[in-house]
């Protein structure tokens, strides 16, 4: 990504590289600034293989410390701005992060997360605003060299750490190589259709999510125009509004977002110029893609399937197949070898239900510092996906289930053991399950089942959602709490999910495509 900056900065350095509300990045502009901030991460010590974390809303900044950590040869690990400081501190362990660039209205929630002994960070420059908690980078910036220095690292190299969680509850960091990431940029270009120069805006999607460190990366390798789009609280109406201002042609959201946009007033008769709109990350219904393609006939709607783990497309459901194939993920990208397998990764027949597995050069390089984890996500030499699909008879992929116990609102995945573990050390819980049930907003919210450790005293909803406000970012915290004596659970001692979502009415993902 470094290079395409360095590379972009010298032959059409002129030309528009990010729009950020009212403010223009020129390509050269941008590598210099990416220059000064990789060589202020120098001075303080940052190196090739060190890991770099980013916390902050989505501006030309947070670009900016992104690019520079990886220019020094570091790892950037992005950390997501509505975690609270346990689940930072957390992180900074884990990744081993001696450094991050943060936005000064986050820096308060680093320092929190650097109070325990064991966080690594020694650096904190801060962005957007000064902090008590860290150094100015507009400051560190000034006074760093403008020389570009080349750093030499190999192509299969870590590039980014990206924490999702697992079953255990504990997120793991997917590593993802440059050469993961530069290889899914040009497979998507492919089957996209990506032209040189192409103006995008960015997806709706976070940086700390990979569909944002996805979407910057295949802009960015067409050498487009990236137009940022705020974080935080989703506003549809100001949406549509710079999708028009910046003549937008391309652009990703999740259906949540999609179904926001499409109900604002008058925006039929909006003069857009997207010429392709995507969505995936989370299930959308058939009637929200039909009122997609009625919305915006002129742009050719697609659906992106995959996760994190392979950078992170692995399916596309193509414009022409969007109503033929309607509910399907479509057929597997370019660069991703997939096969549909039992639980002895035996392929099943066509039209059967089974895990799609896969291989190829988008496929992560393993979890940060977890080999068991490793091995048994590429058991058999395949990465086990955890999803469950079948194959019609065209080869179109149909995702039947998801991942064990994940829950995924608004886009955002929560995975149930995580919120679990925090939920059962209340003193009160004996035993906590974790589901999703139907949100009208969200497509799903979080309710989470205790049976209580005194029947005669129960925990209340109340007490519950103080608990996780200490300890969880909101987005994770359960919606609604239901008592219950006894959690079902079968002959080997397992809670019965399944009977739980049949009780509490939890949706089904069989006519859906994530």
């Amino acid at each position: 990504m470094s290079d395409m900056v360095a590379r972009y900065a010298r032959t059409m350095p002129d030309a528009v590289a990010f729009r950020d509300g009212d403010a223009t990045s020129t390509w050269l502009g941008f590598h210099d600034r990416v220059t000064r901030i990789a060589n202020a991460l120098s001075e303080r010590g940052v190196g090739v293989g060190d890991r770099v974390a980013v916390l902050g809303l989505n501006s030309v900044e947070l670009v900016e410390a992104t690019v520079a950590a990886l220019r020094v040869g570091a790892v950037c690990v992005p950390l997501n701005f509505r975690l609270v400081a346990d689940e930072i501190a957390y992180q900074l362990v884990d990744s081993g992060a001696v450094a991050i660039v943060v936005d000064a209205a986050l820096a308060p929630v680093v320092a929190g997360a650097r109070r325990n002994p064991d966080v690594p960070t020694r650096t904190v420059l801060v962005m957007r605003g000064e902090s008590e908690h860290g150094e100015s980078l507009d400051a560190a910036t000034a006074a760093a060299s403008p020389d570009y220095v080349e750093v030499d690292v190999n192509d299969y190299e870590p590039a980014f750490i990206m924490y999702t969680s697992g079953t255990t509850g504990w997120p793991k960091g997917a590593v993802l190589t440059h050469r993961n990431l530069l290889l899914h940029s040009f497979s998507n270009m492919v089957h996209a259709g990506v032209e040189a120069g192409e103006r995008i805006g960015l997806s709706g999607a976070p940086f700390f999510h990979i569909a944002g460190v996805s979407g910057l990366h295949i802009t960015m390798t067409a050498g487009g125009t990236t137009v940022l789009s705020p974080s935080g609280g989703f506003d549809p109406a100001a949406m549509v509004d710079l999708l028009e201002r910046e003549r937008v042609t391309s652009c990703f959201f999740v259906p949540a977002q999609w179904a926001a946009i499409v109900a604002v007033p008058g925006v039929k008769e909006r003069r857009l110029a997207l010429r392709k709109a995507s969505w995936g990350a989370a299930p959308a219904s058939t009637t929200l893609l039909r009122t997609i393609i009625e919305t915006f006939p002129e742009a050719e709607l697609s659906t992106a399937f995959g996760q994190t783990e392979c950078s992170p497309v692995t399916c596309i459901l193509k414009g022409e197949d969007a109503i033929r194939k309607i509910g399907s993920v479509g057929t597997p990208m370019l660069n991703v070898e997939v096969r549909v397998v039992d639980d002895e990764t035996n392929d099943v027949p066509r039209g059967e239900v089974g895990e799609i597995v896969y291989r190829g050069p988008l496929v992560m390089s393993g979890y940060w510092n977890k080999p068991k984890e490793t091995a048994e996500a590429f058991r058999g030499g395949w990465f086990h996906s955890g999803d469950l699909v079948r194959e019609d008879e065209d080869g179109y992929f149909y995702v039947v289930d998801r991942k064990k116990d994940m829950i995924i609102s608004g886009g955002e995945n929560i995975y149930c053991a995580e919120v679990e573990n925090v939920i059962a050390g209340h003193p009160k819980v004996g035993e906590v399950a974790l589901i999703g049930v139907p949100d009208t907003r969200w497509g799903e919210s979080p309710l989470a089942i205790i049976a209580p450790r005194d029947p005669a005293d129960p925990p209340t909803a109340a007490d519950i959602d103080q608990w996780c406000r200490e300890h969880l970012a909101a987005y994770k915290r359960p919606r609604d709490v239901a008592l219950v004596e006894a959690l079902p659970r079968n002959p080997s001692g397992k809670v019965l999910k399944t009977s739980l979502r049949t009780e509490y009415g939890a949706a089904s993902a069989g006519d859906s495509a994530v």
